[in-house]
């Protein structure tokens, strides 16, 4: 794979476990944006918080027609889709939930397909719903790299059971070897 322009992660349900050591062994030398969407409640805002305490990588809500910057860590804001423009910024859109969610993975999957190609990495975590199956399954048809978390390490099994249904993604990977892959991947593009 050539050197990944973005990587985008989603999940729901379980996920947040799996991403924070996600999260603490990304090279503080990241050449790349990191983009995360994670179903919380409405009213959670402090996800950005939590992950910042582990890492030294800046860690931020995404705020609209905000330019994305290479080593920094984005998270959707609550109660807003998070797209990618073709021009390398930010957009919240309040249309309506997508799987009963908003922000919907498959949203950023597709938009950020859309911009980076087959530059991106794609992460599709544990879930209660198929949210982010179609987005990453477009993101593989576009030459993108494809790592779902296994069902069977997953807390609730639905989201990378339904990628997995779809498409075969290029990794199914359990989350240490997630959080290790990852981190192998941007080390060696950043050398």
């Amino acid at each position: 794979m050539m050197t990944p322009l973005a990587v985008v992660i989603g999940g729901s349900a379980g996920a947040l476990e799996v991403l924070r050591p996600i999260v603490r062994a990304l090279p503080g030398t990241l050449m790349c944006p990191v983009v995360i969407v994670i179903h919380l409640p409405a009213h959670s805002s402090g996800l950005a918080d939590l992950l910042g305490a582990d890492t030294t990588l800046t860690v931020k809500q995404a705020e609209d027609k905000e330019p994305i910057s290479a080593g920094t860590i984005y998270i959707a804001p609550p109660s807003y889709h998070l797209l990618i423009e073709s021009h390398g910024a930010f957009a919240l859109s309040a249309d309506p939930p997508v799987h009963f969610s908003r922000p919907a993975i498959d949203v950023l999957f597709e938009t950020a397909s859309d911009v980076y190609g087959a530059k991106l990495i794609g992460i599709l975590l544990s879930g209660a719903s198929e949210d982010g199956a179609a987005g990453l399954q477009e993101i593989h048809a576009a030459g993108g790299m494809t790592i779902v978390q296994s069902p069977l390490s997953a807390e609730v099994a639905i989201m990378p059971a339904a990628a997995i249904a779809l498409f075969e993604p290029t990794y199914v990977w359990p989350p240490n070897d997630i959080a290790f892959g990852l981190t192998k991947l941007l080390s060696r593009s950043s050398s």
